[in-house]
């Protein structure tokens, strides 16, 4: 296996994380019937983020908080969402990918559920 290297890998990983979500009837509903995603128009943003997130480079400007605060307000986040969500991703990465990029990504991933969930409760 490699390392996440490029945009390609970042399209990789986020195809296969999106498709063990979408599967998994915990949060699949959140992404289907709550946020009702267009999966082909969603994945280039996720990717976009995760780019700039990693390399530093892409066209990412939105807000992902703010993002997630108004799905909140459709349907309550819980630290049980989260922690689905994040063991999914951390997964989708050791299946794909080893590296030091493989391990910031899992890391700013945990930093990203972490704000989120403290977020989401607070309000």
């Amino acid at each position: 296996m490699k390392d996440i290297e490029s945009r390609a890998d970042l399209e990789v990983f986020t195809r296969a994380f999106y498709n063990h979500l979408l599967a998994d009837e915990r949060v699949s509903y959140i992404f289907t019937d709550v946020a009702k995603i267009n999966l082909e128009e969603h994945l280039p943003k996720i990717t976009d983020f995760w780019e700039l997130s990693i390399f530093h480079t892409g066209p990412y400007h939105n807000n992902p908080m703010h993002v997630h605060m108004e799905l909140n307000d459709k349907e309550q986040l819980t630290a049980a969402h989260f922690d689905v969500w994040l063991g999914h991703f951390n997964k989708t990465v050791d299946e794909l990918f080893v590296g030091s990029n493989a391990e910031k990504i899992k890391t700013r991933a945990v930093s990203i559920a972490t704000i989120m969930k403290i977020k989401v409760s607070a309000f």
